[in-house]
């Protein structure tokens, strides 16, 4: 597969981490309750996202309420609500300027700025990856270790957002260093070869005299 082929596998695998970072966003399900003990029947289970709490019954009715203000977050919901947004606009960022520095486009015809574009693309989805790993790795973190604290009373478990943002991560950093590695390998316009002759200077022609 050439260069131009792998650069649309590239773009493909952006837009399944644009959809994955977009349902972390936007999904209540970064967290639920959990229950530990036996012979316990689970009457109703609360899930919690960075935008609102939803309350599922047994009976299958749910009712879902946004936060009444951004300080009753924990910390790292907080830091998620901003991170996430951020993700996603570098997605989108990402696969917009990579159209302009991709072979199969013809927007640009200079291969060497189409280079050094497609390697700002693939930097961008990394950093993209590395902002949207870090806030769904912290909220694993913090209901692992209250998991297993004693002291903590409601206990919750991981919620289906969080593996959506190690799976979207995880495709943005595949594809920003799939872009970077197989970006258009331009030359610099201004370089221009010089061939120089090893050969003896030709002897000037000789004259014939009368």
């Amino acid at each position: 597969m050439g260069s131009g082929g792998m650069q649309i596998v590239c773009v493909a695998l952006a837009i399944f981490g644009l959809i994955g970072a977009i349902l972390c966003c936007a999904l209540p399900k970064w967290r639920e309750t959990s229950f530990v003990g036996e012979n316990i029947v689970t009457a109703q289970t609360t899930q919690e996202g960075i935008w609102m709490t939803c309350v599922f019954q047994s009976t299958g009715q749910m009712l879902c309420k946004s936060y009444d203000s951004l300080l009753v977050l924990p910390q790292d919901l907080q830091v998620a609500r901003a991170l996430t947004i951020i993700s996603i606009i570098l997605v989108v960022f990402g696969i917009l300027t990579l159209f302009f520095g991709a072979e199969f486009t013809t927007f640009i015809d200079n291969e060497s700025v189409k280079s050094k574009i497609a390697l700002t693309s693939g930097i961008i989805l990394i950093v993209a990856g590395i902002l949207l790993i870090i806030p769904v790795s912290w909220s694993a973190n913090i209901v692992i270790r209250n998991f297993y604290d004693s002291l903590v009373v409601r206990k919750m478990e991981l919620g289906a957002c969080i593996f959506i943002g190690w799976a979207a991560s995880v495709i943005l950093f595949i594809a920003g260093g799939l872009i970077c590695f197989f970006r258009p390998k331009g030359t610099d316009p201004n370089f221009s070869a010089k061939y120089y002759s090893h050969s003896n200077p030709t002897a000037p022609a000789a004259k014939n005299y009368v």
